[in-house]
């Protein structure tokens, strides 16, 4: 059955990847690619969980390292380094090594039906993170597709 609010291939935005070192993985990938060296954001692990970012349906606490690689056509390379606690990004690792842990779709006002609808296929949500200006959520997606996706109403 087709999806009604179904993802667009020219709203694909960004493929993330989760790597062991992120410096090392930051600067080949900029030699790479011949574009200056991203900067890396630290964010540290909260003393509590946040009620704004959710793991499989609770509160999460845990520190993230990460770098963003843009493309001139607003297209993202995300890089991650996750520490030892409990989130989407240490369950992939986990259970499949490093490599790409999601790509992502901005799907505009359609956010909410578009997870509606991946919950109402039987996908979970694993991740849900709510910021100042917008939010990400994370489906769980790969083992049947090889991917998780992350469906973000605006970069």
């Amino acid at each position: 059955m087709n999806m009604k609010n179904h993802l667009e291939l020219k709203n694909f935005a960004q493929v993330a990847i989760i790597v062991e070192d992120i410096e090392k993985a930051a600067r080949e990938w900029s030699e790479i690619l011949g574009v200056p060296m991203p900067e890396i954001i630290d964010q540290p692990k909260p003393e509590v969980p946040q009620p704004n970012l959710t793991y499989r349906g609770v509160p999460a606490s845990y520190a993230l390292r990460l770098a963003v690689i843009e493309a001139p056509q607003g297209f993202i390379i995300e890089l991650h380094q996750c520490d030892e606690n409990d989130s989407t990004f240490r369950e992939y690792v986990n259970k499949h090594g490093y490599g790409v842990h999601h790509l992502g779709f901005l799907v505009g006002d359609k956010r909410d039906a578009v997870v509606e609808e991946f919950q109402e296929r039987g996908y979970e949500l694993r991740t849900v993170g709510v910021y100042e200006d917008g939010s990400w959520t994370i489906v769980d997606s790969e083992d049947t597709l090889g991917v998780n996706l992350n469906v973000k109403p605006h970069m």
